[in-house]
């Protein structure tokens, strides 16, 4: 590591690093980059213990902040992700927090949650039915759209390259089932945003988890963050713009770097 900041991107469900690979550029000059895979991810550590919660990929990403000798760093994160670094603040580990359409703002009892935990299930199904189909097909982009439609506001936008390693990524996580039926969710964070700034910027073409529900909900349980709309973008916001994601992710970093100013009479 060198002497600059460093900041931690976390992905999202099925995903890996590489979900940040469009963005990454965009924050690369800047920051000491880092892009870990969650455990039992593709590429990532395999699990010691079936079946895994939450709380394990988090204990998980805190153990890579130690062997990468991190006490405290900019983090950032999308879905599961982003309830990952919200879980990292809490215990100490960042000086920033971005979090991108963070799972675990749901009532796990709830319709809404079932519907998106089954969303979930059949993207699952569908990838096993349709991976070897996707060369043959995707240069569509009427079928890239449909295949990235849980994640993307516009799947046309992405190379068949791109939709592949998504696929691949997601046939590579052996731990869906694990955490789509977990009954965690995100308790109440209280944290001084003087202290640790927080954003979440919910995607406002977010299809998975929608704005006006757990949008709502996160307000009530971070209740200091910066709560803001990411017009035009997916659940998966990288995907669609990534210039945008770091611009977000640089706001919250220059809130840290911010002057105190002293009133005097």
């Amino acid at each position: 590591m060198s002497d600059r900041e460093t900041l931690v991107l976390f992905h999202g469900l099925t995903m890996s690093g590489r979900a940040w690979h469009a963005t990454r550029p965009f924050l690369a000059g800047d920051f000491d980059v880092v892009t870990p895979t969650a455990l039992g991810h593709a590429g990532g550590r395999s699990p010691q213990h079936r079946p895994i919660k939450i709380a394990d990929v988090v204990d998980d990403a805190e153990r890579t902040l130690d062997e990468l000798q991190i006490d405290r760093a900019h983090l950032a994160g999308n879905s599961m992700g982003g309830w990952v670094a919200l879980e990292l603040a809490r215990r100490g580990r960042a000086a920033t927090v971005t979090a991108l359409s963070p799972a675990g703002t749901w009532d796990p009892t709830s319709r809404e949650h079932k519907r998106t935990r089954n969303a979930l299930a059949r993207a699952g199904t569908d990838s096993r039915r349709s991976r070897a189909l996707l060369p043959l097909v995707l240069h569509v982009p009427q079928i890239r759209r449909f295949a990235m439609r849980g994640t993307s506001a516009d799947g046309a936008r992405l190379t068949p390259r791109e939709i592949i390693a998504a696929a691949d990524d997601l046939l590579g996580c052996t731990v869906l089932d694990d955490l789509l039926t977990t009954t965690e969710s995100l308790p109440p964070l209280h944290i001084d945003p003087a202290t640790t700034p927080i954003t979440v910027a919910w995607s406002g073409a977010d299809a998975l988890l929608l704005p006006d529900v757990n949008g709502a909900l996160a307000k009530q349980l971070i209740p200091a963050a910066n709560h803001i709309i990411l017009p035009g973008v997916g659940h998966v916001p990288m995907l669609d713009d990534p210039a945008l994601v770091a611009a977000t992710i640089r706001a919250t970093i220059a809130q840290e770097r911010r002057p105190v100013r002293t009133l005097t009479a």
